[in-house]
């Protein structure tokens, strides 16, 4: 009865629970729901709500929009997009100021090239800017 995104959608959490060094439990407490119900959401028997997505991207420190294109609620248009903001978010090496001075960066090449999406560029502007200011004298 499970439908291919929602399959997707579980192997790629365990794989980011997996990368991420949490267990079942850890990841079902973080995200604040059961670990049964985590459990089936990995094995692809359960679709999540946008909510509990959301929580659980929260949780692994990935884009919730990554988690809405596994699981079928945003079309996957740029998927390239998400995925790469994505891998930046959920990568343990650099810490969350440097994600964020990242993701900046990509987004401005995005739109130097003409490629503008909204809702993933929503991400990169609630961080604190680092940019420098240029100062008239």
């Amino acid at each position: 009865m499970a439908s291919l995104h929602v399959g997707n959608l579980g192997e790629f959490l365990r794989e980011q629970r997996r990368n991420a060094q949490l267990s079942l439990r850890q990841l079902a407490d973080a995200a604040g729901v059961s670990n049964p119900y985590l459990s089936q959401i990995e094995r692809g028997l359960r679709k999540p709500s946008a909510e509990i997505l959301q929580q659980l991207a929260k949780a692994l420190r990935i884009s919730a929009e990554t988690l809405y294109v596994r699981a079928g609620i945003l079309d996957e248009k740029d998927r390239t997009g998400v995925e790469v903001r994505g891998a930046i978010l959920a990568d343990t090496s650099i810490n969350e100021q440097q994600k964020q001075v990242l993701l900046q960066i990509y987004e401005s090449f995005r739109k130097e090239n003409g490629h503008t999406d909204d809702a993933s560029s929503a991400e990169a502007e609630d961080a604190p800017s680092t940019e420098a200011k240029p100062t008239n004298p």
